[in-house]
Order: C-alpha cells, then sequence, then structure tokens
C-alpha cells in the first residue's frame, strides 16, 4: 500500500474511511473534496468532511486516527505526512432540511470510500448558496453537474422544501448536462 504522504485527497480518504469502518465507526465524505473526487480534480478542497454518520463517541474517532498517525488539532486531525487535513462533521447526514437520499462507493487500493451521490452533492453546495450566498459553493454545484447527470427533480423538490424555488429555477438551465 501507498504511504500517506504518496495518497491523493481520495485515496486518503478512502484509507481513513476504510479504517474507521474496520473500527465500527460510519463516515461519509461530504463537502469540497466530494466536489473534487466528482470533478476529477478540477476543484481542490483544502479539507476532508468525513461525516460523522452515526453519531460516534469523538473519542472512538480520536482513538482510531490516532492508530493512523493523526493528531487532534481542534476540531480537525492532521498527519505530519500530508497536507490534507480531515474533520468529522456531526450527523446527521443531510443539506438544509433534506436527508441524504443514497450512499455511494468507490473503491481505492487504499479502501473503500463512502461518498455522498453526485446529486446530494449538489445539494450540499447549494445549501451553502440559498442560505449564506456563497458564490463558490454555487460554482462548485454548477461544476459538479457539469461532469455527472443528476436527479434535477429530487433537487427541484428539495430547493421547495428549503424555501429556495426562485433561487433554484435561475440556475436550473446551468445545472442540465445534455
Amino acid at each position: 500500500m501507498k504511504s500517506i504522504d504518496k495518497m491523493s485527497q481520495a485515496e486518503l480518504a478512502a484509507y481513513v474511511d476504510q479504517h474507521l469502518k474496520d473500527s465500527g465507526l460510519y463516515v461519509v465524505l461530504s463537502g469540497g473534496a466530494a466536489v473534487g473526487i466528482y470533478t476529477d480534480g478540477e476543484y481542490v478542497s483544502g479539507d476532508i468532511d468525513l461525516v460523522n454518520a452515526h453519531f460516534a463517541i469523538r473519542d472512538k474517532i480520536e482513538k482510531a486516527m490516532k492508530e493512523l498517525g493523526f493528531s487532534p488539532i481542534g476540531r480537525h486531525f492532521e498527519h505530519p505526512a500530508t497536507n490534507h487535513i480531515i474533520e468529522f462533521p456531526p450527523g446527521p447526514l443531510q443539506f438544509g432540511d433534506g436527508k441524504v437520499k443514497s450512499i455511494d462507493e468507490m473503491k481505492f487500493d487504499t479502501g473503500i470510500l463512502r461518498i455522498i451521490s453526485p446529486t446530494d452533492c449538489i445539494k450540499d453546495r447549494l445549501a451553502h448558496y440559498y442560505h449564506w450566498g456563497d458564490r463558490q459553493c454555487l460554482k462548485q454545484a454548477m461544476l459538479v453537474a457539469s461532469k455527472h447527470k443528476v436527479n434535477l427533480i429530487e433537487i427541484r423538490e428539495w430547493s421547495i422544501s428549503e424555501g429556495k424555488l426562485d433561487e433554484f429555477e435561475n440556475i436550473e438551465h446551468d445545472l442540465i448536462n445534455d
């Protein structure tokens, strides 16, 4: 297996996810690192967000991360062999008021990575745009949509539930990948 200093962000996320799974902990990749994977690296995130989907006690996560050589630094974990930091946002796994519909799995030499679907990745980014006006997240959503067929009906229904139908209708055409 590759050493940590030779792992891509996705390989490192899979490595950590696999170790946590083997330790009985359930996490799912979300956030900017998911955007990076779904855009084949056109977007690069500064961190790896592994959502603590089953509400594991922080001490258990910390123990598992220390077994891999990571040290807790405030809210995140660092390893001396990589610049990638890892965070564990608390569950539930949802964006705004909408729960995640499906979890995808990707196989790497370093392990199996559980990751939100491209459709849910777009909802994650749009939540930041809708509620905080984060235009960078809107660009990330558009970039994911340009690379993947997504469920626009699901995104529309979720946008309605968020009270953001007008905002969705303003960007809907840009989310269509022909």
